[in-house]
Protein backbone atom coordinates (compact mmCIF):
# COMPACT_ATOMS: atom_id res chain seq x y z
CA UNK A 1 0.00 0.00 0.00
CA UNK A 2 1.42 3.25 -1.19
CA UNK A 3 -1.17 5.28 -0.47
CA UNK A 4 -3.39 5.95 2.27
CA UNK A 5 -6.19 7.87 0.86
CA UNK A 6 -7.15 7.92 -3.00
CA UNK A 7 -9.88 9.51 -4.48
CA UNK A 8 -10.95 10.07 -8.33
CA UNK A 9 -13.76 11.77 -9.96
CA UNK A 10 -15.65 12.33 -6.69
CA UNK A 11 -18.94 14.53 -7.05
CA UNK A 12 -21.39 15.18 -4.95
CA UNK A 13 -24.69 17.76 -5.92
CA UNK A 14 -26.36 19.30 -3.31
CA UNK A 15 -28.67 22.62 -3.99
CA UNK A 16 -26.00 25.80 -4.30
CA UNK A 17 -23.44 23.13 -4.19
CA UNK A 18 -21.22 21.32 -5.91
CA UNK A 19 -18.33 19.02 -5.23
CA UNK A 20 -16.77 18.96 -8.35
CA UNK A 21 -15.24 15.81 -9.69
CA UNK A 22 -12.23 15.52 -6.72
CA UNK A 23 -9.12 13.19 -7.35
CA UNK A 24 -6.16 13.58 -5.01
CA UNK A 25 -3.82 11.13 -3.40
CA UNK A 26 -2.48 11.24 0.12
CA UNK A 27 1.00 8.72 0.71
CA UNK A 28 0.52 6.79 3.52
CA UNK A 29 3.04 7.65 6.23
CA UNK A 30 2.55 11.31 6.79
CA UNK A 31 0.17 14.14 8.12
CA UNK A 32 -1.76 15.89 5.08
CA UNK A 33 -3.55 18.70 6.15
CA UNK A 34 -6.40 19.63 4.40
CA UNK A 35 -7.71 23.27 3.75
CA UNK A 36 -9.97 25.92 2.33
CA UNK A 37 -12.61 28.51 3.61
CA UNK A 38 -15.79 27.52 5.39
CA UNK A 39 -18.43 25.82 2.99
CA UNK A 40 -15.01 24.94 0.52
CA UNK A 41 -16.28 21.49 0.69
CA UNK A 42 -13.98 20.07 3.35
CA UNK A 43 -16.55 18.14 5.71
CA UNK A 44 -18.29 17.33 2.62
CA UNK A 45 -15.52 15.21 1.65
CA UNK A 46 -14.77 13.70 4.72
CA UNK A 47 -18.14 12.43 5.01
CA UNK A 48 -18.16 11.18 1.95
CA UNK A 49 -15.23 9.07 2.94
CA UNK A 50 -16.54 7.56 5.81
CA UNK A 51 -20.04 6.88 4.16
CA UNK A 52 -21.69 9.45 5.97
CA UNK A 53 -23.22 10.46 2.98
CA UNK A 54 -24.04 9.34 -0.61
CA UNK A 55 -21.47 10.25 -3.59
CA UNK A 56 -23.14 10.93 -7.21
CA UNK A 57 -19.54 9.81 -8.66
CA UNK A 58 -16.35 8.74 -8.57
CA UNK A 59 -14.39 6.27 -6.31
CA UNK A 60 -12.82 6.64 -2.60
CA UNK A 61 -9.84 3.96 -1.16
CA UNK A 62 -8.87 4.23 2.50
CA UNK A 63 -5.53 2.10 2.98
CA UNK A 64 -6.15 0.22 -0.38
CA UNK A 65 -9.70 -0.85 0.01
CA UNK A 66 -12.91 0.87 -1.10
CA UNK A 67 -14.52 2.79 1.49
CA UNK A 68 -17.21 1.00 1.86
CA UNK A 69 -15.55 -2.16 3.12
CA UNK A 70 -17.30 -3.00 6.84
CA UNK A 71 -13.42 -3.89 8.09
CA UNK A 72 -12.00 -0.45 7.50
CA UNK A 73 -13.85 0.98 10.85
CA UNK A 74 -11.40 -0.55 12.58
CA UNK A 75 -8.19 0.62 11.16
CA UNK A 76 -9.80 4.62 11.41
CA UNK A 77 -9.87 6.51 13.95
CA UNK A 78 -12.11 10.27 13.07
CA UNK A 79 -12.68 13.42 15.13
CA UNK A 80 -15.04 15.80 14.19
CA UNK A 81 -14.65 18.90 15.91
CA UNK A 82 -17.58 17.89 18.36
CA UNK A 83 -17.29 14.73 20.24
CA UNK A 84 -20.65 13.47 20.62
CA UNK A 85 -21.22 11.31 23.68
CA UNK A 86 -24.35 10.94 25.84
CA UNK A 87 -23.84 13.74 28.40
CA UNK A 88 -23.98 11.75 31.71
CA UNK A 89 -21.50 9.75 30.59
CA UNK A 90 -18.02 9.47 32.52
CA UNK A 91 -14.86 8.32 30.25
CA UNK A 92 -15.48 5.18 32.17
CA UNK A 93 -19.01 4.59 30.61
CA UNK A 94 -17.94 5.70 27.39
CA UNK A 95 -15.11 3.03 27.12
CA UNK A 96 -18.15 0.46 27.65
CA UNK A 97 -19.69 1.81 24.62
CA UNK A 98 -16.63 1.90 22.31
CA UNK A 99 -14.93 -1.33 23.44
CA UNK A 100 -17.72 -3.79 21.76
CA UNK A 101 -17.17 -2.06 18.31
CA UNK A 102 -13.65 -2.36 17.88
CA UNK A 103 -11.83 -5.79 18.14
CA UNK A 104 -8.18 -3.88 18.45
CA UNK A 105 -9.76 -2.15 21.86
CA UNK A 106 -6.46 -1.41 24.19
CA UNK A 107 -7.81 -0.68 27.19
CA UNK A 108 -4.53 -0.11 28.90
CA UNK A 109 -3.52 2.44 26.32
CA UNK A 110 -6.92 4.32 26.87
CA UNK A 111 -6.31 4.90 30.25
CA UNK A 112 -3.09 6.54 29.43
CA UNK A 113 -4.25 8.62 27.80
CA UNK A 114 -6.73 9.39 30.29
CA UNK A 115 -4.09 10.27 32.62
CA UNK A 116 -1.68 11.58 30.56
CA UNK A 117 -4.44 14.33 29.60
CA UNK A 118 -5.25 14.82 33.22
CA UNK A 119 -9.29 13.49 32.70
CA UNK A 120 -10.71 12.07 35.90
CA UNK A 121 -12.60 8.61 34.59
CA UNK A 122 -15.71 9.61 36.75
CA UNK A 123 -16.26 13.21 35.96
CA UNK A 124 -19.54 13.61 33.64
CA UNK A 125 -19.16 14.84 30.28
CA UNK A 126 -21.25 17.57 30.38
CA UNK A 127 -18.90 19.10 33.08
CA UNK A 128 -15.90 19.11 30.97
CA UNK A 129 -14.46 22.18 28.74
CA UNK A 130 -14.41 21.95 25.01
CA UNK A 131 -11.00 20.97 25.35
CA UNK A 132 -11.05 18.54 27.84
CA UNK A 133 -13.82 17.03 25.44
CA UNK A 134 -11.21 17.18 22.19
CA UNK A 135 -8.69 15.05 24.22
CA UNK A 136 -11.24 12.62 25.40
CA UNK A 137 -12.29 12.30 21.93
CA UNK A 138 -8.56 11.95 20.74
CA UNK A 139 -8.32 9.12 23.63
CA UNK A 140 -10.57 7.33 22.12
CA UNK A 141 -9.60 7.76 18.60
CA UNK A 142 -6.20 6.50 19.53
CA UNK A 143 -7.31 3.59 21.20
CA UNK A 144 -8.08 0.63 18.76
CA UNK A 145 -5.04 0.78 16.84
CA UNK A 146 -6.55 3.14 14.26
CA UNK A 147 -3.84 3.08 10.85
CA UNK A 148 -5.32 6.10 9.96
CA UNK A 149 -7.03 9.07 11.45
CA UNK A 150 -9.42 11.63 10.18
CA UNK A 151 -10.01 14.46 12.13
CA UNK A 152 -12.20 17.44 10.87
CA UNK A 153 -11.39 20.85 12.80
CA UNK A 154 -10.05 18.97 16.04
CA UNK A 155 -8.36 22.38 17.19
CA UNK A 156 -11.22 24.41 16.29
CA UNK A 157 -12.33 26.75 19.26
CA UNK A 158 -8.76 25.77 20.93
CA UNK A 159 -6.73 28.27 22.98
CA UNK A 160 -2.87 28.03 21.33
CA UNK A 161 -1.48 26.18 24.25
CA UNK A 162 -3.85 23.21 23.98
CA UNK A 163 -3.79 23.11 20.14
CA UNK A 164 -0.11 23.08 20.55
CA UNK A 165 -0.39 19.81 22.67
CA UNK A 166 -2.86 18.02 20.32
CA UNK A 167 -0.53 18.49 17.78
CA UNK A 168 2.17 16.75 19.87
CA UNK A 169 -0.40 13.68 20.31
CA UNK A 170 -0.40 13.48 16.31
CA UNK A 171 3.54 13.65 16.11
CA UNK A 172 3.58 11.14 19.05
CA UNK A 173 0.66 8.87 16.66
CA UNK A 174 3.04 9.42 14.20
CA UNK A 175 6.64 7.53 15.67
CA UNK A 176 4.81 3.93 14.62
CA UNK A 177 5.09 2.85 11.12
CA UNK A 178 2.32 2.81 8.68
CA UNK A 179 0.46 5.54 10.30
CA UNK A 180 -1.22 8.48 8.57
CA UNK A 181 -3.16 11.67 9.49
CA UNK A 182 -5.49 13.59 7.04
CA UNK A 183 -5.90 16.53 8.94
CA UNK A 184 -8.97 18.85 8.51
CA UNK A 185 -8.65 22.57 9.69
CA UNK A 186 -8.86 26.44 8.93
CA UNK A 187 -5.94 27.17 11.63
CA UNK A 188 -3.40 26.87 8.71
CA UNK A 189 -0.51 28.11 11.46
CA UNK A 190 -0.83 24.21 13.01
CA UNK A 191 -0.03 22.84 9.73
CA UNK A 192 2.34 24.69 9.28
CA UNK A 193 4.20 22.75 11.89
CA UNK A 194 3.19 19.77 11.61
CA UNK A 195 1.68 18.99 8.15
CA UNK A 196 3.74 17.05 5.12
CA UNK A 197 1.39 17.09 2.49
CA UNK A 198 -1.36 19.49 1.62
CA UNK A 199 -5.00 19.20 0.13
CA UNK A 200 -6.40 22.76 -0.79
CA UNK A 201 -9.99 22.69 -1.87
CA UNK A 202 -11.63 25.70 -2.78
CA UNK A 203 -15.43 26.13 -3.98
CA UNK A 204 -15.54 22.45 -4.43
CA UNK A 205 -12.69 21.54 -6.26
CA UNK A 206 -9.21 21.07 -5.70
CA UNK A 207 -6.58 23.38 -5.87
CA UNK A 208 -3.66 22.08 -5.25
CA UNK A 209 -2.27 18.34 -3.50
CA UNK A 210 0.98 17.62 -3.13
CA UNK A 211 3.82 18.59 -0.60
CA UNK A 212 3.35 21.53 1.86
CA UNK A 213 6.73 22.91 1.25
CA UNK A 214 6.51 22.44 -2.86
CA UNK A 215 3.37 25.22 -2.19
CA UNK A 216 5.12 27.24 0.14
CA UNK A 217 7.99 27.42 -2.21
CA UNK A 218 5.74 28.36 -5.17
CA UNK A 219 4.96 32.12 -4.19
CA UNK A 220 6.59 34.86 -2.57
CA UNK A 221 4.96 38.16 -0.57
CA UNK A 222 5.86 41.25 -2.06
CA UNK A 223 5.60 44.68 -0.47
CA UNK A 224 6.52 47.87 -1.50
CA UNK A 225 5.83 51.84 -2.22
CA UNK A 226 3.83 53.92 -4.80
CA UNK A 227 5.65 53.14 -8.22
CA UNK A 228 7.91 50.72 -7.00
CA UNK A 229 5.87 47.87 -9.25
CA UNK A 230 6.97 47.45 -12.79
CA UNK A 231 4.22 47.76 -15.37
CA UNK A 232 5.01 44.63 -16.66
CA UNK A 233 4.55 43.03 -13.04
CA UNK A 234 1.74 44.18 -11.91
CA UNK A 235 -0.90 41.15 -13.65
CA UNK A 236 0.98 38.75 -12.24
CA UNK A 237 0.36 39.70 -8.64
CA UNK A 238 -2.00 37.65 -7.01
CA UNK A 239 -4.70 39.11 -4.76
CA UNK A 240 -3.01 42.52 -5.13
CA UNK A 241 -4.14 44.99 -2.52
CA UNK A 242 -3.23 48.81 -2.96
CA UNK A 243 -3.21 51.65 -0.20
CA UNK A 244 -1.88 55.17 0.35
CA UNK A 245 1.06 53.82 0.63
CA UNK A 246 1.81 51.49 -1.88
CA UNK A 247 0.75 48.03 -2.78
CA UNK A 248 1.17 44.09 -1.28
CA UNK A 249 0.32 40.69 -2.55
CA UNK A 250 1.16 37.57 -3.72
CA UNK A 251 3.57 36.49 -6.81
CA UNK A 252 5.07 33.06 -8.01
CA UNK A 253 8.83 32.72 -6.97
CA UNK A 254 9.60 32.36 -11.12
CA UNK A 255 8.17 35.88 -11.65
CA UNK A 256 10.80 37.61 -8.94
CA UNK A 257 13.46 38.37 -11.61
CA UNK A 258 13.04 42.37 -12.83
CA UNK A 259 11.62 43.50 -9.74
CA UNK A 260 13.49 46.72 -8.74
CA UNK A 261 15.45 46.80 -5.16
CA UNK A 262 12.90 48.75 -3.35
CA UNK A 263 10.15 45.81 -3.46
CA UNK A 264 10.48 44.04 0.02
CA UNK A 265 10.47 40.31 -0.92
CA UNK A 266 9.01 37.96 2.37
CA UNK A 267 8.56 33.96 2.76
CA UNK A 268 4.49 33.25 2.06
CA UNK A 269 2.17 31.21 4.47
CA UNK A 270 -0.66 28.95 3.93
CA UNK A 271 -2.88 31.26 4.86
CA UNK A 272 -1.24 34.11 2.96
CA UNK A 273 -1.87 32.03 -0.19
CA UNK A 274 -5.69 31.28 0.48
CA UNK A 275 -6.07 34.79 0.95
CA UNK A 276 -4.56 35.70 -1.88
CA UNK A 277 -6.18 33.61 -4.26
CA UNK A 278 -9.18 33.88 -2.73
CA UNK A 279 -9.15 37.82 -3.57
CA UNK A 280 -7.98 36.41 -6.87
CA UNK A 281 -10.70 34.35 -7.72
CA UNK A 282 -9.82 32.37 -10.93
CA UNK A 283 -6.09 32.22 -10.85
CA UNK A 284 -5.53 29.26 -9.30
CA UNK A 285 -3.16 27.32 -11.65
Amino acid sequence: MNNAIEISKLTKKYKGFLLDDLSFTVPAGFICGFIGKNGAGKTTTMKLMLNMAISDGGQIKLLGRSNDDTLLKEELGVLFDQPYYQEDWTPIDIERAMKPFYKGWDSSCYHKYLERFSLNPRQKYKTLSRGMKMKLGLAVTLSHGAKLLLLDEPSSGLDPVMRDEILDILRDYMVEENRSVFFSTHITSDLEKIADYIVYIDRGRIIYSGPKDDLLEKYCYIRGGNGDLPLEKRKRVIGMREHIGGFEGMIETSELGGLPQSVVIEEVSLEDIMICLSREGKRYD
